[in-house]
């Protein structure tokens, strides 16, 4: 199962201490590295990595990668709200990882990561059905993300790492036992910043 690791998940803790970033670096050559940056998932450790722009081209094609690095991809996919299947979960925010055994891990992000379960195979499958694009899923790089909390309507095909990202909004904005006034907003903010990313991506010709 994938996982925030190495300099992603430092880059999760440091956000939810909202504290000032220390240079971050590539995980395979240690160059130094921008805020915004692509990462790879180790798959023989199951772990995502921070890459630099040089690493992450080496990986653009999946043959580069020998089984054992995969590049995370950038797009993003906006899907119609999706029929009401039971997944299991009993919130309104979650999003669910197709693992390469074939399993779906779901995770619901909370002030202390992100809880997690399987999902039944059964359920998985309907809902594969009625939503066809969920089949091409690839496998621990690309989630779904939904959010019907608060009377929201997101349906997402989205990044591995842009879900990790929402786990730390929630853990630095999160206060007391109910979340307290920030946290919302919050998450309002980012699946707006994801819809003007999917615009740009439709702009430059990405879906």
């Amino acid at each position: 199962m994938t996982g925030p690791s190495g300099a992603l998940h430092r880059a999760i803790r440091r956000s939810a201490a909202d504290v000032p970033a220390a240079p971050e670096r590539c995980d395979l050559c240690a160059a130094d590295l921008p805020e915004r940056h692509r990462h790879v998932l180790d798959e023989q450790r199951g772990e995502l990595l921070c890459t630099c722009r040089a690493c992450t081209l080496l990986f653009e094609k999946d043959a580069a990668g020998r089984g054992h690095y995969r590049l995370v991809p950038e797009e993003r996919v906006r899907l119609s709200e999706l029929p009401p299947q039971d997944l299991g979960v009993p919130v309104g925010l979650a999003f669910f990882v197709p693992q390469p055994d074939g399993t779906v891990v779901a995770h619901y992000p909370s002030p202390v990561g992100a809880t997690q379960w399987e999902v039944e195979a059964e359920a998985w499958q309907a809902m594969r059905r009625s939503c066809p694009p969920l089949a091409k899923l690839s496998p621990g790089v690309q989630a779904l993300l939904v959010n019907t909390a608060r009377g929201r309507h997101e349906h997402w095909i989205v990044p591995i790492d842009d879900c990790y990202r929402l786990v730390a909004v929630i853990r630095r904005e999160w206060q007391g036992l109910s979340g307290g006034s920030h946290v919302w907003p919050a998450i309002d903010d980012f699946f707006a910043e994801l819809d003007r990313q999917h615009t740009r991506e439709k702009g430059n010709g990405h879906g």
